[in-house]
């Protein structure tokens, strides 16, 4: 299901079907240092990663992770959506994109879009967060119009993370 598209980009809800792409996302030594080790390891491991996250997500909230894929030529390059945790109230913007897709405003288009998804939503504020070092990201966040608050730690996380915070009446 196609949830939006901009001039590059389709970004459309994940499948069982994505998983060597979800496999290949989360063993990249980026995704693992920036965001986590999912202990995804295997076809079954990516399989199980989208059917208990995006899928559910998707059922649970109406939102989640989405693909990101080229729409020429046609390939996945990243992940892009919003994220309801348990552990706060808020809903949160994320985004992971392989090498391939980095460095050529992929990241920001498709942000900007799922932010776009997201004034539909009851929320007052979308939120961030980054490893303190993932200058990268924060760029991005910055361009996106989010703020940097503060510092925080986040449950099952070890390292400090950075805190962003966007209102949904700024536009996309």
């Amino acid at each position: 299901m196609i949830v939006c598209e901009t001039e590059r980009l389709r970004l459309r809800r994940l499948t069982r079907d994505d998983a060597a792409f979800t496999l290949e996302l989360l063993a990249d030594p980026d995704y693992v240092r920036n965001i986590a080790d999912r202990g995804v390891r295997t076809l079954e491991d990516a399989a199980g990663y989208i059917q208990t996250g995006p899928v559910a997500s998707y059922e649970r909230f109406g939102f989640g992770l989405y693909l990101v894929e080229l729409k020429e030529p046609v390939r996945p390059i990243g992940m892009c959506g919003l994220l309801r945790r348990d552990y706060h109230p808020d809903v949160e913007i994320g985004y992971a994109f392989l090498p391939a897709g980095r460095g050529r405003g992929y990241v920001v288009e498709a942000a900007a879009a799922v932010l776009e998804t997201a004034r539909s939503l009851p929320a007052k504020r979308i939120v961030a967060v980054t490893t303190l070092d993932n200058q990268p990201s924060i760029r991005v966040l910055e361009k996106l119009g989010f703020q940097f608050r503060r510092v925080v730690y986040l449950m099952g996380h070890t390292r400090p993370s950075r805190l962003f915070v966007r209102n949904t009446s700024i536009g996309a």
